[in-house]
């Protein structure tokens, strides 16, 4: 990718599009030696800050070690390691990153040991959460060490002369990273029912930083896992974990050193287990996506509400700021101790995102995202992934066609029968073939699906025998209904110039047929005691392309409406692939998804290319990309160009879905994303009074739907003034 390296280029820096730039670092422990811990701390610091890293977290006791067993009692290994603190804190006047560590510390009688983690910045500690929750089982002895740290608010610990207070509770926010507020818990903290976590989300975390200390055991790296990746969905967080690994002492255990990110249940990246050297996670954390879970999913603020005495306690007052302008404090406050505006504005609760506005701290230039991206983000990347998703998409889609006709008399033979036009094209195809599922699970005859070929002005001979081929091979009943003359009549009645034999072919003319074949669909389904199923799908409906009323926009039922374009021939590979239909079947199957994109209502001369969809309308890939971030994220335009072009600037970047075929790859310049997502939003915003009057169809993916009963609400007659503008404003088009 020709990544953006200039600091004035709007996609140069993450740091300006809604994320934060975290590391989870496991690094061989010196045991008992404070001193050379601190300098290999210092050494993968600076690593990270060439990489612009907002955030490291380091295991636990990483500045000890973990496995000391009584000598972490002895005053020498203690002075030992504040001194080592004393120098770190030092040190990161010099350092972006907001560092985390583990440390022992001695409250300031002397009388009790905290597990600690430090939290650095700028040459200030900005909190110390003790270890709340200490496991004395099986192999664990910690509370013949240390004091629990639940009911430590507030008690004093002295590093190098200075006192500070212990934070169980603390909560670090960084006004200038819209959204990034810090919790840090320790290792068994995460396992118990009620994790520290789980209370400090609810009070406004959106980060939440373990250092860990387990020891490794055969399945406890899954385990690990499996408590992350749940505790980042349920709470709508960046879950980051580090491990402690080599150095430490196997006397008894075994370490791994395991380093990984969650994100609202998504792992972003993860570091090879027993490594031999320092490993390092980093990957970038997307806070607007939290921040806009959270805001949609109300049940969150409910459970807020819910647990708002145990909340009391979590305080949220310590901030910093990330980058420090210059003439400011090392700490990053003004001459006031207020910390700077970040770039840009944000809303008042902290949570906008800064897209390049002028004041504040320039942001560096990071370079790409770093975290896994999805060209598809309804197609999944992962072959297996991909499998199980087509699977669960179909059998939904046939699940809601079954359940429709049960209810009106079609789950016997001779009963309501689906009626349904196929062009040859993606979309009538899928959901013949859903029919024909439908039809199975019903125990009805295929005979009884009433299928309809309705050539037109532009029907070619390839998609119309495309259609009754495969009409004739899953044995549904099949007719050809020529709407030529009734068009060319209507066209003639209406005074169109086409009725007079002229070549004008306008919306209109294309208009007659679309509804043309949708009008013939309900008088046949009146006639012969169906419903029409409808075949447009989710794309088609967030552009707006279809034909209104009596066309394709309407049916009795849709099942494609929950599906978009570019995940429907993944839909019909599976087919394929898991054998649904006979082989001849699955040929003519793969004849459809060779075939291109067009809605065949215009001529064309010979020699002339044919109509396609996608130079009409622009491609779908970009489309579904932009449907997916507004539809399921809420983002805005800026974000989604900046995002598509991390996604979309480099052909040999990342994955693609399985069986995607390579003369079909391409990459898009970051004008063709500005041009398209214009094109999108314009027709996103002109057409929903089209999706207002959708009939029913089934929810599918998680990523949305547009049905005005279930996702998706809005006004028809609502203006695109502000998305265009922040489009012409933010969005780079060289």
């Amino acid at each position: 990718m020709n990544a953006a390296t200039s600091p004035a280029d709007p996609h140069a820096s993450i740091y300006d599009h809604g994320f934060v730039r975290v590391a989870a670092v496991t690094l061989p422990v010196a045991l008992a030696d404070p001193a050379t811990n601190v300098q290999r701390h210092l050494e993968q610091l600076q690593a990270l800050e060439e990489q612009q890293v907002g955030l490291a977290v380091f295991p636990e006791l990483s500045l000890t070690g973990y496995s000391l067993d009584d000598l972490v009692l002895q005053e020498p290994l203690l002075d030992a390691a504040e001194a080592a603190l004393a120098t770190l804190i030092e040190a990161s006047r010099d350092l972006l990153p907001i560092i985390v560590v583990g440390a022992p510390l001695r409250s300031r009688d002397r009388a009790r040991l905290f597990n600690c983690a430090v939290i650095i910045h700028r040459g200030e500690v900005l909190g110390i959460a003790p270890k709340q929750n200490l496991p004395t089982y099986r192999e664990f002895y910690e509370r013949r060490w240390y004091a629990p740290g639940d009911d430590a608010d507030g008690v004093l610990v002295c590093i190098a002369g200075q006192d500070h207070r212990l934070t169980p509770h603390g909560i670090i926010t960084v006004p200038d990273v819209p959204g990034l507020r810090l919790f840090v818990e320790i290792c068994e903290d995460m396992w118990v029912p009620v994790p520290p976590s789980a209370q400090a989300v609810l009070a406004g975390a959106t980060v939440v930083a373990n250092l860990s200390g387990s020891p490794i055991t055969v399945g406890r790296a899954e385990d690990r896992k499996l408590m992350a990746r749940s505790a980042s969905a349920r709470c709508q967080s960046a879950y980051v974990y580090a491990a402690a690994g080599e150095g430490e002492s196997t006397t008894d255990l075994a370490w791994d050193g395991q380093t990984f990110v969650y994100e609202c249940g998504d792992l972003l990246g993860e570091s090879e287990r027993f490594p031999q050297g320092p490993r390092a996670t980093v990957v970038d954390v997307d806070l607007d996506r939290i921040i806009a879970e959270r805001r949609r999913q109300s049940t969150m603020d409910d459970n807020r509400r819910t647990h708002a005495t145990a909340l009391e306690g979590f305080e949220a007052g310590v901030e910093t700021s990330l980058f420090a302008p210059d003439g400011l404090a090392p700490d990053g406050s003004g001459a006031d101790g207020r910390a700077p505006v970040g770039r840009g504005s944000s809303s008042a609760d902290g949570t906008g995102t800064a897209h390049g506005a002028e004041g504040g701290a320039p942001r560096p230039a990071t370079g790409p995202l770093r975290r896994p991206l999805h060209r598809f983000p309804f197609v999944p990347d992962d072959p297996s992934r991909l499998a199980q998703d087509s699977y669960e998409a179909f059998s939904i889609q046939v699940a809601g066609l079954v359940r429709r006709l049960s209810a009106i008399g079609g789950d016997e033979p001779g009963g309501a029968r689906p009626v349904i036009g196929v062009s040859g094209g993606l979309d009538s195809t899928h959901a013949l073939i859903v029919c024909a599922r439908a039809m199975d699970l019903l125990g009805r005859d295929r005979s009884e699906i009433l299928a309809y070929t309705m050539p037109g002005f532009a029907t070619t001979e390839h998609t119309r025998s495309n259609a009754e081929l495969l009409s004739e091979a899953i044995g549904a009943s099949f007719a050809t209904i020529d709407i030529r003359p009734a068009s060319t009549q209507m066209l003639a009645d209406m005074g169109h110039p086409v009725g007079r034999g002229e070549e004008v072919y306008d919306v209109t003319f294309e208009n007659v047929q679309a509804g043309m074949r949708y009008d013939y669909l309900f008088r046949l389904a009146n006639h012969h005691g169906g419903i029409v199923v409808g075949t447009g799908d989710l794309s088609e409906l967030a552009l707006g392309w279809c034909t209104y009323g009596v066309g394709d926009q309407m049916s009795h039922y849709g099942v494609n409406a929950g599906v978009p374009k570019t995940l429907i021939q993944h839909l019909i590979r599976w087919v394929i692939a898991e054998g649904l239909f006979d082989a001849a079947t699955g040929q003519l199957l793969q004849a459809v998804l060779d075939t291109e994109i067009s809605p065949e209502l215009i001529p064309t001369r010979p020699g002339e290319k044919a109509q396609s969809t996608e130079d009409s309308i622009g491609p779908y890939a970009l489309h579904d990309f932009t449907l997916y971030h507004v539809l399921r994220r809420g983002y805005g335009p800026a974000k989604i160009a900046y995002l598509a072009h991390q996604a979309w600037g480099d052909l040999e970047a990342g994955q693609w879905p399985a069986g995607y075929a390579d003369g079909d790859k391409r990459a898009y310049t970051r004008a063709e994303i500005r041009d398209w997502l214009t094109v999108f939003t314009r027709r996103f915003f002109s057409n929903q009074f089209k999706r207002s009057a959708v009939p029913n169809a089934p929810k599918v993916l998680a990523g949305g739907s547009l049905s005005p009963r279930g996702d998706w609400r809005m006004p028809s007659d609502v203006t695109s003034r502000a998305w265009l503008a922040e489009i012409e404003r933010e969005v780079p088009g060289d």
